[in-house]
């Protein structure tokens, strides 16, 4: 089995609903966002995928959140915008992928020494 790996950071305030706690007030992380997508064949060139793509598809589904408020984001109206959630959002966004290749997991840092994932088991 293969692997690659992108990682891209974005910065994104949020709030957490009902959060007994700071975080249930506004405030701001420069978060990064780690996908890693595998695979067993590699194409002609001896690449899995072109780590471009990957970046591609990461990058744009980041914009969707960068520089914002994440609540005010339609898929974070009702689910609380936590680095769970984040990662389960850049997992689904993931799709245009090459035949055999799929997406692993989705890691999400709100700092640097804490991260979520969301993936396949």
């Amino acid at each position: 089995m293969y692997r690659i790996s992108i990682r891209y950071h974005f910065d994104a305030a949020h709030f957490l609903r009902s959060y007994p706690g700071k975080c249930s007030q506004l405030h701001g992380h420069r978060w990064v966002a780690e996908v890693v997508v595998k695979g067993e064949v590699l194409d002609d060139l001896g690449m899995l995928v072109d780590f471009s793509l990957i970046k591609t598809q990461l990058k744009q589904a980041l914009a969707e959140v960068d520089h914002r408020l994440i609540n005010e984001h339609a898929y974070f109206q009702t689910v609380n915008p936590t680095a769970e959630n984040l990662a389960r959002f850049v997992f689904g966004q993931l799709r245009e992928l090459p035949a055999g290749v799929r997406v692993e997991r989705v890691r999400v840092y709100e700092t640097p020494d804490a991260w979520a994932e969301f993936g396949e088991v």
